[in-house]
């Protein structure tokens, strides 16, 4: 907690608004998609989603996966915790799913379903585009994927496509010549080892116009180390630190830069 203390307030020292921004594409995306606060429809069903977890007081199973498919813990909580303490929030989600109707990707992968309040953000987003997004979300814990599948057809979400599974050993088995992800997601593993893993293996599958979120990137040293080695990789051009997130752009024809970027 002291270190995420730390480095809040060293981000706040460090951040700007888009009238610090002088690059157009920066400035844009911050004030006609980060900063659009308007109301939307889809604001209540984002809130309806996560208040019906929050009502659920079942409990369920819930495991989580070390290196390769290895359990290291496994322990018994309420959904309505789960939602609480490890859902995105409700101003995030919201944010998520401005992000995903800006910017319009392809397609979109999630790493770490859990309850699935930030796939909702991820399909919802998607669903006023022209073109019809494939949207793919992978957990491990059988409990929370089967809640999650639950949550998504009570809300109606049928088309996205949720795949118990441990993460490595679904990018292992994937053949990713030609083939690419306009929008990752990685919020499924919080440490250094993973996350650089993960980046390295799916490093094949950017074009231009791919943006990939990184939750917690100050969650700890190491995510905070994961983050730096990120930020300076010859394909990365743009980055966007929100404090909770960090954005990765890998558009070519963009100077390398750095925004820190309060939301």
């Amino acid at each position: 907690m002291l270190f995420q203390i730390k480095s809040y307030l060293i981000f706040l020292w460090h951040s700007k608004n888009e009238h610090g921004v002088h690059s157009p594409f920066v400035f844009h995306l911050l004030t006609k998609c980060f900063y659009d606060k308007k109301v939307k429809p889809v604001d209540t069903i984002l809130e309806n989603y996560r208040n019906s977890l929050l009502a659920n007081n079942d409990t369920i199973e819930v495991t989580d996966f070390g290196a390769g498919s290895r359990v290291f813990k496994s322990n018994t909580r309420s959904i309505s915790k789960i939602a609480k303490t490890a859902g995105i929030s409700s101003k995030r989600a919201a944010l998520l799913y401005r992000i995903v109707h800006y910017l319009q990707p392809e397609s979109i992968l999630e790493i770490g379903t859990s309850l699935g309040m930030a796939t909702a953000a991820l399909f919802l987003g998607s669903q006023n585009l022209k073109t019809k997004v494939k949207v793919i979300t992978l957990e491990g814990c059988p409990e929370t994927v089967r809640q999650a599948q639950n949550q998504f057809k009570q809300f109606g979400f049928t088309t996205i496509n949720s795949i118990k599974t441990e993460f490595s050993s679904y990018f292992n088995s994937l053949q990713f010549s030609g083939f690419n992800f306009g929008l990752i997601y990685f919020d499924g593993n919080h440490s250094k080892k993973a996350t650089l893993e993960y980046f390295e293996l799916l490093l094949s599958t950017v074009s231009n116009d791919t943006v990939w979120i990184f939750d917690d990137i100050h969650w700890s040293q190491e995510m905070e180390e994961a983050w730096e080695i990120i930020k300076s990789h010859p394909q990365v051009t743009v980055t966007i630190d929100t404090f909770q997130w960090g954005l990765v752009f890998f558009r070519r024809e963009q100077p390398k830069e750095h925004f820190v970027i309060r939301v």
